[in-house]
């Protein structure tokens, strides 16, 4: 093979490597420098080197409290989000045309609108006064009304709504590869239907859960405009602290620090992850 032949792939992939570095990979590199800054309220950010920042991230337990509710926030909405995604894009994978792409535009209605217009949607649902308060009252299931907003439930529920479509995409495009043929062939075969599910369907939507749930974790995780609407100030996640020591306190180093947790741990929780399910369904489908 010749050289040129070698260095076809490199040379092809380059200008977008260049767009990633520049437009990427720069940033966090200079967040990662700004993080190890130090910063008074008298001199504000001094140019230097030290831990300080990230032994306050790391050793106070009011941010072990922000990122403990920021993962089990992740983790809430990724799990429901693969109940409600998976089942749906298996129905909508058995539609016909055109009731397919009718409800694949309604499952993609959702991210044609800003995701602020969004949440203020659902504020005014989970309100006190909302849809959903006044609705369950005059059913009698409650007699005063309910506390979504500005709670861990209400913002489950409305990063749920904008993050399931991501999982329902990925499922569905998982199993477009799955010939209906496959699963007639295993009914006819007396094979029950939840049998036909379980070693027919789900391998083939195995991929798409897998990386759809990772979509929805990490946009979940450093989601910041729908907890920061529904949950309000009293609830902070991680993404809302580093905006708070950015912009409220002018911290700019803690808030660097904050981000390069988040991100590392985010990496290290979905590469866990991925290696874990990925070897565990490959013993189970063998």
């Amino acid at each position: 093979m010749s050289d040129r032949r070698i260095l076809a792939p490199y040379a092809l992939s380059a200008p977008a490597t260049a767009v990633l570095t520049a437009f990427m990979a720069a940033p966090l590199v200079m967040v990662l420098m700004l993080s190890f800054n130090s910063f008074t309220m008298a001199t504000g950010i001094r140019p230097g080197f030290t831990w300080a920042n990230y032994a306050e991230v790391l050793g106070d337990s009011y941010f072990h409290t922000i990122f403990g509710r920021t993962f089990l926030l992740a983790a809430v909405v990724t799990a429901v989000s693969v109940l409600i995604g998976a089942p749906e894009a298996y129905i909508i994978h058995r539609m016909r045309p055109p009731w397919r792409s009718i409800f694949l535009l309604i499952v993609l209605g959702p991210l044609l609108v800003s995701v602020i217009v969004r949440t203020l949607g659902w504020a005014v649902l989970l309100g006190n006064r909302g849809m959903v308060n006044t609705l369950m009252m005059r059913l009698g299931l409650i007699e005063r009304p309910a506390e979504f907003m500005y709670t861990f439930t209400g913002m489950a529920v409305a990063l749920v709504h904008v993050l399931v479509p991501f999982m329902v995409l990925s499922v569905w495009a998982s199993l477009r590869r799955l010939d209906p043929a496959v699963e007639a062939a295993g009914l006819s075969l007396g094979a029950s239907q939840a049998t036909v599910l379980r070693r027919i369907v789900l391998p083939q939507a195995m991929p798409g859960i897998l990386s759809g749930s990772l979509i929805v974790f990490t946009l979940a995780a450093s989601a910041f405009a729908t907890p920061a609407i529904v949950g309000g100030r009293r609830l902070k996640v991680a993404a809302m602290a580093a905006y708070d020591e950015f912009l409220n306190s002018q911290n700019w180093p803690l808030g660097a620090a904050i981000v390069v947790v988040l991100l590392i741990a985010m990496v290290t929780i979905v590469l866990g992850y991925n290696r874990i399910v990925e070897r565990r369904f490959h013993q189970v489908f063998q």
